[in-house]
């Protein structure tokens, strides 16, 4: 098909080919394990600088010794750093980890906040995690922007921005509130195998035919579906 003009018109369609190639719902598509709104948020804050597969191993006794806020508000620092030393950057994210726990438990009662701006008042919680609890856990709108998000969004000329808030802003804007969490992840696993940092796969790009970015001759070059994503219950 013709390239759309508009970034609009071009984001509908990256929406509709990506859902297609990335079937599920937000909790389905995040890597992160985790089975209520507190888990995902002490993975999230874990998962800076560190691989989902490395969070994914650590968290299992991680959320079996502290299975509540208030048990990790308890902990002991020298304990849970040695808990999660693999992920890096330990002792900021066992600080993280403690001011956080303790904070909900003193000012919301235990539970995790649903509100962006209440969830960022919490200590290790920005704006993407602060958005990937609210669109994963409790299925508000909220669209994380990672790395890969800001560069495949860049790419396809859905923003100039480099700055994550200035892009989550510009994606808001041609996004339905309803799909925000899930486009963002999408982007992510598109990132991840075929939309490469350095080397793009624009040859097995389902998008290929309308992202300005592209290095194919020709923009109709016939498209091949990525592997599925697999559904890790619980980013």
């Amino acid at each position: 098909m013709a390239r759309p003009r508009g970034a609009r018109r071009r984001a509908e369609v990256v929406r509709s080919r990506l859902a297609e190639a990335y079937p599920g719902t937000p909790t389905e598509l995040c890597a992160l394990r985790h089975r209520n709104p507190y888990e995902l948020l002490v993975a999230t804050i874990l998962s800076a600088q560190c691989t989902d597969e490395m969070v994914n191993s650590v968290t299992p006794a991680l959320f079996a010794r502290y299975p509540t806020p208030a048990d990790l508000a308890a902990a002991d620092p020298a304990e849970l750093e040695a808990m999660i030393r693999p992920t890096g950057f330990f002792r900021q994210k066992a600080r993280s980890l403690i001011g956080m726990a303790a904070a909900i438990e003193e000012r919301f009662e235990g539970r995790v906040p649903t509100g962006l701006s209440e969830l960022v008042t919490l200590p290790g919680v920005g704006r993407k995690t602060a958005n990937v609890v609210r669109s994963v856990a409790f299925g508000l709108p909220g669209l994380p922007v990672d790395t890969h998000v800001g560069r495949l969004a860049r790419r396809l000329r859905l923003t100039d921005e480099t700055d994550p808030d200035k892009v989550e802003r510009d994606l808001d804007a041609l996004v339905p509130p309803e799909e925000r969490g899930v486009f963002s992840l999408r982007l992510i696993l598109h990132g991840r195998r075929v939309c490469l940092a350095r080397r793009p796969r624009c040859a097995e790009c389902v998008v290929a035919d309308v992202c300005p970015s592209t290095d194919l001759p020709t923009a109709t070059t016939t498209r091949r579906r990525p592997a599925p994503a697999a559904a890790r219950p619980h980013r």
